[in-house]
């Protein structure tokens, strides 16, 4: 459903908002590890949730990559995936057709439409302080 970059800025997004909790500052390295990503791959979605404002960036020798605590609430899944993915996935036809809409559906049309809906409403709706707090927990896990 997600592209690989984007499955990969949304895990590093909750592994820097999980020690971000525990105030701590986050290296590239530390987080494509934890991500299992190859750190090239990881710079690049890194820079574009920098970009975006989702991640901070701090230079130095104890730099690295952080949230801030106020914003963990005010971030959703929908501002990870709009800065990667864009919001083709909101539009896209389920059957990758190139041609569907409205007046000229395909045969899962409608069904998919609900489908994009409800993403949409979860994605908008859900927080990373959300997701981060199972972390925190241990009750989730970006690795096996």
């Amino acid at each position: 459903m997600f592209s690989k970059s984007c499955e990969y800025g949304i895990k590093a997004t909750l592994h820097i908002a999980h020690q971000s909790q525990r105030g701590e500052c986050v290296s590239l390295k530390e987080i494509a590890k934890a991500i299992n990503s190859p750190e090239a791959f990881t710079a690049k979605i890194l820079q574009q949730l920098t970009h975006s404002k989702i991640i901070i960036s701090i230079r130095g020798a104890a730099g690295g990559f952080k949230i801030k605590e106020t914003a963990l609430e005010k971030i959703k899944l929908s501002h990870i995936v709009n800065a990667i993915d864009g919001d083709e996935i909101y539009k896209g036809c389920g059957l990758g057709l190139d041609v569907c809409n409205e007046a000229k559906p395909c045969p899962v049309h409608y069904k998919f439409k609900a489908v994009r809906e409800g993403l949409k409403t979860m994605l908008e709706t859900t927080s990373i302080k959300e997701l981060s707090t199972g972390l925190n927990e241990g009750l989730t896990f970006l690795k096996r």
